[in-house]
């Protein structure tokens, strides 16, 4: 059993939003409930999954995300210059479709924010660890769609001109949920997974980038914001590529794994291995022996409860590239990335969850 995270049995974050969340958001949005209501029916469901997931033996808790839409546009909006757009033009665009994006419109900086707040609740209503989740500060010129058409170049005339700004605007977000009492943050990144796939590499370069060069330029990036980070703050990264059936991009971490695991000053990392786009885990070589490594060998997108013997034996083959004492377990990804997503049912959700602390109890007995 560890004390310190990331725990044996650990999860991403998001979690399947209940009917009367997502009702009562379509009510406030359509202007039949109050901003105050709403809070009221989130406060309520989030104290219950909260106290659901101390039950099944979990380490640390999140609020589900249930406060908001997406995993990552809700925090990007609450940055200073920075507003939601729709608009059609990314990779994941199958039929341009108009779909919501992140839009610099401003010099970018750190105020205030309302996910805060939202962490103090969390933290107010469990003895357990209390876990907030960020998205990393790519997604903010996310590979998935050209970053010119997401800035203004009059003010961010190039990459390094928004990273310059972006950085130090995460510091600051970094230490006001320190100072707010958080010591477990978890970034998520799916941008330098999905470098790993020749077809995303090839339209970057079609657009006039050099996907190598945007590698290093995000891991840079995520060092700048992670400098100075707060005394006591466990940090983590997680890294899919995409939560969709298909996903957004495939390819195993080899061709970024030097550049993210020996590169990136993070604590431990949260990595999608739950199916055959996810690639071997030889490149696991490349993690240093001070940080861990959650192995997402358990779905969000199917109900099916892995067999224990095949997760067994997953565990053992990871256990050459990195000492067993170093590992833990986890799903791929959040159960709901978007309010919309339900491929499972909540008990399915909890059932996998409680599946996931059954077998760590196994591998690591107390």
């Amino acid at each position: 059993m560890k004390t310190a995270p990331p725990f044996r049995a650990d999860h991403v974050g998001s979690l399947l939003r209940p009917r009367e969340i997502r009702e009562a958001r379509m009510q406030h949005a359509a202007g039949a409930l109050s901003a105050d209501a709403l809070q009221d029916i989130e406060d309520r469901q989030i104290a219950r999954i909260v106290a659901r997931q101390d039950q099944i033996g979990l380490q640390a808790v999140t609020d589900g995300e249930f406060r908001r839409h997406a995993w990552q546009w809700d925090f990007l909006q609450g940055l200073d210059g920075v507003v939601l757009a729709h608009g059609i033009g990314a990779i994941s665009d199958r039929n341009a479709a108009p779909r919501p994006y992140i839009k610099v419109i401003d010099r970018i900086g750190f105020t205030q924010h309302p996910m805060l707040g939202h962490f103090e609740f969390v933290k107010a209503h469990t003895k357990l660890v209390p876990k907030m989740c960020i998205p990393s500060p790519t997604h903010l010129v996310s590979v998935m769609r050209d970053w010119r058409s997401v800035v203004d170049p009059a003010i961010h005339p190039s990459l390094e001109a928004v990273f310059a700004e972006l950085g130090p605007a995460y510091r600051k977000a970094i230490h006001a949920f320190a100072a707010a009492g958080c010591t477990y943050l978890q970034i998520d990144d799916c941008n330098m997974s999905f470098l790993c796939d020749p077809a995303v590499q090839g339209t970057v370069r079609q657009r006039g980038d050099d996907p190598d060069k945007m590698l290093h330029g995000f891991a840079g990036l995520l060092n700048d914001a992670l400098r100075e980070r707060p005394h006591g703050m466990t940090v983590v990264m997680h890294s899919c590529r995409g939560n969709t059936g298909r996903g957004f991009a495939s390819g195993g971490y080899e061709a970024v794994a030097e550049i993210i695991f020996g590169g990136i000053d993070v604590d431990g990392f949260f990595l999608e291995f739950d199916d055959d786009r996810s690639g071997g885990f030889e490149p696991l070589r490349f993690v240093p022996r001070d940080k861990s490594v959650a192995l997402g060998v358990f779905s969000t997108k199917n109900k099916y409860l892995e067999p224990r013997d095949l997760i067994l034996q997953r565990v053992e083959a990871a256990t050459k590239f990195v000492d067993l004492d170093r590992l833990c377990l986890c799903p791929q990804c959040g159960f709901a990335s978007t309010e919309e997503t339900d491929r499972l049912t909540e008990d399915e959700q909890w059932a996998k969850l409680a599946h996931i602390v059954e077998i760590s109890g196994e591998v690591w007995p107390n």
